[in-house]
């Protein structure tokens, strides 16, 4: 069985929804961050960093979320063996991580990023309901996280945007997202 460590309001939630969508047995262990186990040697010896999430699958540990995301896909076999396939997954969870979160989440570049990320998600939404077509994959759970958290977190909406809007609000509706991040 798979340990995901991690705390309230982490992006441990994130792997949780793939663990809940894959239905992959999993047990959630709470890192308590206010009274600094992540700075623990044991914990340390899982994330040598002392950030969450990270997992346990046996003896083998893995941290950064992108990473376990893939981890999870390859081992539920939902990414197609084609290397072309697999560099167009790699490249949407390492935007999602990177290019996304930064130009929504800090401020210093969100009024100019913000417009330009949301026009060609919402270009890429209006024309299939999942960022790779017509199947909910790994890539939407890394995209979808990411815009799901603006209007918790920043008070933001996706005025303008009506795909973009749709798509976050199909995401949140899966039973999958509210067993994870929806029940925060």
């Amino acid at each position: 069985m798979i340990k995901l460590y991690g705390a309230p309001q982490s992006r441990a939630s994130i792997i949780q929804w793939y663990l809940e969508e894959l239905s992959l047995p999993y047990e959630f262990v709470n890192v308590n961050l206010k009274e600094g186990e992540h700075r623990q040697a044991p914990y340390l010896a899982i994330n040598p960093f002392g950030k969450v999430p990270a997992i346990a699958d046996g003896d083998f540990y893995l941290w950064e979320s992108g990473a376990i995301l893939l981890y999870l896909a390859e081992k539920a076999s939902t990414i197609p063996a084609d290397i072309q396939v697999r560099a167009v997954v790699n490249q949407w969870i390492l935007f999602a991580n990177s290019t996304l979160a930064n130009g929504l989440f800090i401020e210093a570049v969100r009024e100019k990023e913000m417009p330009r990320l949301l026009q060609s998600l919402e270009e890429i939404l209006g024309r299939s309901p999942f960022i790779l077509g017509e199947k909910f994959s790994v890539v939407d759970v890394a995209v979808g996280s990411i815009l799901a958290y603006v209007p918790i977190m920043l008070k933001l909406n996706f005025d303008g945007y009506p795909a973009v809007a749709a798509y976050v609000q199909n995401l949140v509706q899966r039973p999958a997202f509210q067993a994870s991040i929806g029940a925060r």
